[in-house]
Parts: structure tokens; sequence; C-alpha cells
């Protein structure tokens, strides 16, 4: 196998630290792709700037695939302004809390809303947190687990979903892999086999149901619940609960929930309906004709935004106007984080990067624990940096060249690298989720993540052992059994936290 030796890999654990020291996944992709050309150039730092720009990230932007997936993205980036500041998902969050009489009530409606606004994991946080938090207030539910409801329904069911913008990040990196491995298999046929082993956002999507109708809590969460049935007290007395600035929660309570409705159903008519003249889904849908029939998807439903706004006469054309390029040009970031990271996975795919980890683990290594590795070393990376996406761009172009060669489950790799990273941005204190979560709720930051980490710690295990057993079996009915042993440790967790309590109390 052609490598570099260990200098290959220099670029990943670059990029790694320096997403973790600056928080900033631009600069630490960049600065990764970078050295590892100055290492191919020989060490001249002129000649590997100008071959970083001229052979490494231009070509990303000239390739016919990758410009496709950048325009797509900025198309739903303007359907998602548009969505976000329509006061849609307010008014149909709104007409759901009606009928709610009792604590189960609100914590599923709650995380009901949040499956709602699935296209938007930063938009859940903000638009449903304001509107339940005062249903929690009346029915005696904390602050806290109004806000592990809204982060646990934003990133993780976001990774879940191919035609939003996480989706097509992760299918922009999937396909380049495939295409340096001769891999001809559709990029969305991929995602869609890697949703079952995507244990932890499962676990965490389906916990919440579990915890409501069963009284589960465990934990700090178990004493913050008691704190505000037994006293009515929101908050600890030392906490300091984090505002919602008003230009980010759009309140418009002129919203109708057609305005979320109608133009979600246009976009999967559109979507589907185009697909299925591909014969979708009975046969493998090329992957341009999936981008063209999602990009024609999301233009036809922001049209029918307009068309509402307007007929409503909620806002003027140009406003609107002016709020679909502001969402265009939030996908700049995106689209520069998508480019940095197609670069770096050609520096480290020549560099051999992923040949030389092969080299080293081969007769040592047993293929079937490679998903576990990756998933914690995923975990332990978005943890730190608080960036799925960075985790992601970082990760794959090893995970999947590896798998390959080391003959592991490929599809159970790819899904352990995206559950790593999302267990990161679900709970560590520097995650944008995470601290948009905490806002929205209206709730401390800090005791957000103190009582949300137990419940994500132990997603984290379970899906560690589901990729054990992923890796063997490579079934996707592995899906079920890391349900069975959430449902178990629910049970488990929160028994032990009502004997300790009732065993303090007796003292």
């Amino acid at each position: 196998m052609e490598h570099m030796g260990w200098l290959s890999l220099v670029p990943p654990i670059l990029a790694v630290i320096l997403a973790i020291l600056t928080k900033n996944v631009i600069i630490s992709l960049f600065l990764g792709a970078f050295v590892g050309v100055l290492i191919i150039v020989g060490g001249n730092p002129l000649t590997a700037t100008t071959e970083t720009i001229g052979n490494f990230l231009f070509p990303q932007l000239t390739d016919s695939y990758n410009a496709a997936v950048l325009v797509l993205l900025f198309f739903i980036g303007g359907f998602v302004a548009l969505i976000e500041k329509s006061g849609g998902g307010a008014a149909l969050a709104a007409k759901t809390v009606k009928s709610i009489n009792s604590k189960v009530k609100a914590q599923l409606s709650a995380w009901l809303g949040g499956l709602i606004i699935f296209f938007s994991d930063l938009g859940t946080p903000l638009i449903v947190g304001p509107i339940f938090e005062k249903i929690f207030d009346k029915a005696r539910i904390s602050r806290e687990k109004l806000a592990y409801i809204i982060d646990s329904t934003s990133s993780p069911v976001a990774v879940l979903i191919p035609f939003i913008g996480w989706g097509v990040y992760i299918m922009g990196l999937i396909r380049s892999e495939f295409d340096a491995l001769g891999i001809t298999t559709s990029e969305f046929d991929t995602f869609v086999q890697v949703i079952p082993f995507q244990f932890y956002a499962i676990s965490a999507v389906l916990m919440i149901p579990l915890m409501a109708v069963f009284k589960l809590d465990f934990g700090p969460m178990a004493k913050a619940e008691r704190r505000v049935r037994e006293t009515g007290e929101l908050y600890w007395k030392d906490s300091k609960p984090l505002r919602r600035p008003d230009k980010e929660a759009d309140s418009n309570q002129e919203g109708k929930a057609i305005l979320i409705w109608l133009p979600l159903s246009v976009l999967f008519v559109t979507l589907f309906g185009l697909l299925s003249t591909k014969g979708f889904p009975f046969e493998p849908v090329d992957g341009n004709d999936f981008r063209v029939s999602l990009t024609t998807a999301y233009l036809f439903a922001a049209i029918t935004i307009f068309v509402l706004l307007i007929s409503f006469r909620l806002k003027k054309f140009a406003e609107i106007f002016d709020i679909y390029t502001s969402g265009m040009q939030k996908m700049v970031y995106v689209a520069a984080t998508l480019v940095l990271a197609w670069s770096l996975g050609t520096v480290i795919s020549e560099m051999g990067t992923a040949n030389y980890i092969v080299e080293l683990m081969q007769g040592r290594v047993p293929a079937f624990i490679i998903p576990a590795l990756l998933f914690v070393i995923g975990a332990i990376v978005s943890l730190a940096s608080g960036s799925s996406w960075g985790t992601f761009a970082i990760m794959l172009p090893i995970a999947i060249p590896m798998a390959v060669a080391l003959d592991a489950q490929v599809l159970v790799c790819i899904g352990a690298v995206l559950s790593g990273g999302i267990f990161g941005d679900h709970s560590s204190p520097i995650s944008d989720t995470s601290i948009l979560s905490s806002t929205g709720a209206g709730a401390d930051h800090i005791d957000h993540v103190k009582t949300q980490f137990p419940y994500a710690l132990t997603n984290a295990i379970i899906a560690i052992i589901g990729f054990v057993i992923a890796g063997v079996t490579g079934s996707p009915w592995t899906v079920v059994l890391t349900i069975v042993l959430l449902v178990l440790a629910a049970f488990v967790l929160s028994k032990l936290t009502k004997n300790k309590y009732e065993s303090k109390m007796n003292i």
C-alpha cells in the first residue's frame, strides 16, 4: 500500500487539534489541508500555497457534482430562512398546545414540535422552546427538561433526513470517497441504508417519549424535576438562565400554520413526484437526478411561501426576497466548510493516510471492532470541538477507505462516524445547538449540559454495544436491540435514582 508513513497522519490530527483549540472548523480544515500539501511538495511554503489553491481547492469548485451540491445548499438555505421568519412554525406549534392538560402531553407535544421543525436544527430550539416554556412552567416541568427535549430533536433528527442540508452535506462527503475508491453505489441509497445504523441519533430521539410516558428521569434531571414539582422554583439559586435575543426568535403572532404545512407538502409532492418518474423507490435513482429533483422541490416550496406571505399581507415582496437571499448567504459558511472538507479528503487520499492506518491495524485489530472504535474517536473529537460537521469532514475520508480495505462493514462504519459526531453536537457545552437549546428554553446553560449529559452518555454506551454487534452481523435489525437496551437502561437508572432519593429521605 502506498502511503507517506506517520506523516500522513499529520493533516487529520492537526485539523482535530485546531478544531478543539480554535472552535473554528474552516481554519482547522484549511490548515490541515495546507500542512498536508506542504509535506507533499517537500516543505516549500509558496509552492504549498499555490498547490493548495490551484490543485486542491479550485478543482472542488469546478467539479460538476460538487457545484450541484453547493447550488442545492443555497436553495435549502433560502427556503429554511423563509420558514423560520414566516411565523408559521410558531402558529403550528401554538395550535397543538390547546389540548395540553398533563405533563406527559406537554412533553410529547414539545417532542412532536421538534420533529415537525426537522428542516432546521438551529430553528427547532428557537421556535419550539419559546412556545412551550410557559406551558412547561404551568405543568411544573423543569426548564432543563424543555432544553433537553428541543436539543434532542434538533441535530439528532436533522442527521436522519437525507433531503435537508445535513443529508446533502454528508452525501457530498460520501460521494467524494466513493469516487476515489471506484464505488458506483448512489450516495442517496447509501445514506438511506445507513439510517438504521445511526444508533445514537435514534436513541436520543426515542428516549424523550420513553422518559415522558413512563416518568423515567434519572441523574441531575430527576433532581431538577423534583425541584419544580415540590417547590415550584424554575431555577436553582445560582442559575443564570440564558435569554433568547428577539432577533433570533421570530414570534410573529400573525403567522399561520399553513405557512408550514403547505410549503412542506409542496416540497414532498414535488420531490417524490419527480423521483417516481425515475423509478423511485423501486429502482436506484441517479445522484444527479436526485439533486435536480431536490433543488426543484425546494424552489417550488419557496415560491409557495412567497405567494402565501403576500396573499396574507404578512410581508412585502422586497422583504420576503431579502429574507430568502439572507438565508442563501448563511449557507456560505456551510459551502466553504464542504469545499475545504473535500480538499482535506483529497490531501489525505494522496498522502495515503487510510492506507497507513490499514497497514497498522491489519492483523492486529479485528474488523468487527472498527465501527465501535470510529464511534469513540468521533465522539471524543466532536465533544471537544462541539462540531459534528467538522467531525464528519475529518473522519469520513479515513473511515470509508479503511472499512473497505479491512473488509469491515462500510455502512456500519459510516453510521458510527455520524453517531460519534452527533454525540458531541448533542452534549458538548460549546455546541451551537446546545447553546441555542438553553437559550430557547430560557434555561441555565450549565444546568442544561449537566442534566442532559447522563442521558447522552447512556445513549453513547448503548451505541457502542450496537456497533460491536453490527460490526459482526452487518444487520440493520441491530437497531431493535439498541432500542431494547435503551428501554432497559432507562428503567434501571430511573429505579436506582428513585431508590437513592428515598434512602436519603429516610435518613
